[in-house]
């Protein structure tokens, strides 16, 4: 503990040296929440790359980087006259012992599966009972659609089960096709429509949708570049190429992926 102490310390003091208006780094100090928030985010996606990955000396750095990044806020905050890094570290802290009485307080143990359903109640209370209150617009929003479902499903607000969503992308796939003639507004509206649903069939089948999109992206990824070494060891390029080529070696290398390891 006395390690981390120490270096948390010195982490906070290189932040007000970078950020001091007269010795610091220029670009640290014109930076402001606005400007470093997309950071933040990009920072706290790659320490979900890192583990996906199983990186793990990757991972300690990226933790670092998305520390600096509640450091570079808090120090920002503090300058503003707002709170500084201890209040932050403060306030989780005590949201902690607050959402944990069965471990801090004189509750008995609770399963994983009561301390969720704890969990929720006092979050709701924290939030007044506005159900969809706190589901931020900055995350992804394949990821903000099922926060938002499942919030709504809390108070029953929901399908019983699978076959209504199922119907449902259906009609909503209908609708795409109708509104492709009724100008751009619509159609991105009836695409958000359908995107949503597809997010509440993965919720009801207990999928996360934003890690099953991940690997759909890599699955294109990886397979797309084996079009593309294909067609170097013909002497071409893709944009030299043909769709049906393209086609025959993407069916190919999905063949093989299907085939599995044993082919």
């Amino acid at each position: 503990m006395a390690d981390a102490t120490t270096e948390m310390t010195r982490l906070l003091q290189i932040m007000a040296r970078l950020r001091d208006p007269e010795t610091g780094c220029a670009w640290d100090v014109e930076q402001t929440f606005a400007t470093i928030a997309p950071y933040t985010i990009e920072e706290a996606y790659e320490v979900a790359d890192a583990i996906g990955k199983e990186d793990w000396p990757g991972l300690k750095g990226e933790l670092g980087d998305l520390l600096f990044q509640s450091v570079f806020h808090a120090r920002m905050a503090e300058e503003a006259g707002l709170f500084d890094f201890a209040d932050v570290a403060r306030a989780i802290s005590d949201k902690m012992i607050q959402r944990h009485p069965h471990v801090f307080g004189a509750e008995g143990a609770r399963t994983a599966e009561e301390q969720t359903a704890a969990w929720e109640v006092q979050k709701a209370r924290e939030r007044g009972g506005r159900t969809l209150d706190g589901v931020a617009l900055a995350l992804p929003a394949l990821k903000r659609a099922e926060k938002l479902q499942n919030r709504a499903a809390r108070v029953g607000f929901d399908w019983p089960d699978i076959g209504p969503v199922l119907e449902k992308v259906a009609e909503e796939a209908r609708e795409v096709v109708e509104a492709r003639d009724q100008g751009p507004d619509r159609l991105e509206e009836e695409v958000g429509d359908l995107l949503f649903v597809c997010a509440n069939i993965a919720r009801h089948l207990g999928v996360d949708p934003e890690a099953a999109l991940r690997r759909a992206n890599a699955k294109f990824e990886r397979r797309f570049r084996a079009i593309e070494d294909e067609l170097g060891a013909r002497g071409r390029t893709p944009a030299e190429s043909t769709l049906e080529e393209m086609d025959a070696i993407w069916d190919a290398v999905r063949a093989t992926d299907k085939a599995g390891p044993a082919g």
